[in-house]
């Protein structure tokens, strides 16, 4: 038998999803399942052939879902005959580390002086009161202000605690050279294709366009530092220049998703107009998250590819365990499938908590880059110049397109 065709594949993961979802059912919100019986059979004779089941399915799923979407995303290239650019970069902190220094202890026969004054107190001098004009004492010498001990810096910076770049892979970059990324959009599809008996009359179909602007926008910030501290510590102009890169690419990675959409800010996916939304009610969460799935290919005729949710509603279901203890999506001692329905899971702190978000990303979502991220340096800013400073900055211009809202979908209530 030959390879089996996209839509071959999709049917399966259909039909393989239904079977999966009507076990979750049986078992019900509690995951008993002591009451599934669709699984009766000389395979599955108890609840642990019936988890074993479920891991079984969970993995040819992502198999599937897998091979599905490099399909996909082959025919999108072979009819676009467009090159998809991967701009963003992770960011590399420094890891040199410069050796402690060893100091060497040297034993010599010669007193000193805590030596004899600890002498002081030998038995001949019992009783005696012991006074300033006895041992004359000065100053204490003492580190503080003496001779200050020699330490050697490692050279190691350790990053402050910050949210990693989480988003960005999951959605499609490209480039734009215009000031805005504009598209038609079909508003109006009337499809009055019908049987039509010899000279009869030919239904009429309507079709409408809207044009459609996604607006480039900034994204930057700057940092002030003295010409000295450029010029004595060779370390400081990698570390702000790495540091400023990475803040406008987490802020791009948040915008992605939760822009609020006002100039000058992005628009993120979360926030568009037209997006779909399930609420969980008394279901299993992997149900609910099937039912937000099903939306995005019955309701907006997608291709769903991902599903992004917070750490905390993944604990839930990494931690989920039926009522003999046994958990569903491996065991501890293993790390466990990181996928629902046999579909990647991006966990991430940038969705609420509470509400998981799926859609198809590689076909109906993209970022458009107009200027990668550009780094300057200029003595111009204000007083800088007599002041010996330097201003240092970071910024980037790009345009988010939801070429689809109904692709896309949120699940609450989680």
């Amino acid at each position: 038998m030959g390879a089996k065709t996209l839509v071959q594949q999709l049917e399966e993961i259909e039909i393989k999803s239904a079977e999966m979802k009507l076990v979750f059912d049986e078992a019900g919100p509690e995951m008993d399942l002591t009451l599934v019986k669709t699984l009766n059979g000389d395979d599955v004779k108890d609840t642990a052939d019936v988890v074993k089941w479920i891991q079984e399915r969970e993995s040819e799923l992502a198999d599937l879902n897998s091979d599905a979407r490099d399909k996909a995303a082959l025919i999108k290239s072979s009819e676009n005959n467009s090159q998809l650019l991967t701009i963003l970069d992770l960011l590399k902190a420094p890891s040199n580390a410069l050796s402690h220094a060893v100091a060497d202890s040297v034993n010599g026969a010669t007193k000193s002086f805590g030596e004899r004054f600890t002498d002081a107190y030998s038995p001949d001098m019992k009783g005696r009161e012991i006074t300033f004009e006895d041992y004359d004492i000065k100053t204490l010498f003492e580190t503080t202000a003496g001779w200050l001990p020699e330490t050697t810096r490692t050279g190691k910076v350790v990053d402050a605690v910050t949210r990693p770049l989480q988003i960005t892979d999951t959605i499609p970059f490209t480039t734009t050279g215009q000031a805005a990324v504009v598209y038609m959009e079909e508003t109006l599809r009337t499809n009055a294709a019908d049987g039509v008996s010899e000279g009869g009359t030919f239904p009429e179909s309507a079709y409408a366009l809207t044009q459609v602007s996604s607006p480039v926008q900034k994204i930057a910030h700057f940092i002030p530092v003295t010409d000295e501290q450029l010029e004595d510590e060779p370390q400081v102009q990698g570390y702000l220049n790495n540091r400023l890169q990475f803040g406008l690419r987490q802020k791009l990675d948040e915008d992605l998703l939760t822009g609020d959409g006002t100039p000058p800010n992005l628009e993120g996916l979360l926030n568009r107009s037209g997006i779909q939304t399930y609420a969980l009610s008394s279901e299993p969460v992997a149900d609910a998250i099937y039912k937000g799935l099903d939306l995005v290919r019955v309701v907006g005729r997608a291709i769903p590819n991902a599903i992004m949710i917070h750490n905390t509603d993944w604990q839930g279901i990494r931690l989920l365990r039926t009522t003999e203890g046994m958990y569903i999506w491996g065991n501890p001692s293993e790390v466990g499938a990181q996928t629902i329905w046999g579909l990647p899971v991006v966990v991430n702190q940038v969705n609420s908590v509470g509400t998981a978000f799926v859609g198809d990303f590689q076909n109906f979502s993209e970022f458009a880059v107009k200027r990668g991220v550009t780094v300057k340096v200029s003595d111009s800013h204000a007083d800088f110049f007599v002041n010996g400073k330097q201003a240092i900055r970071a910024d980037m211009r790009g345009a988010l397109q939801c070429y689809r809202p109904a692709a896309f979908a949120t699940v609450t209530n989680l």
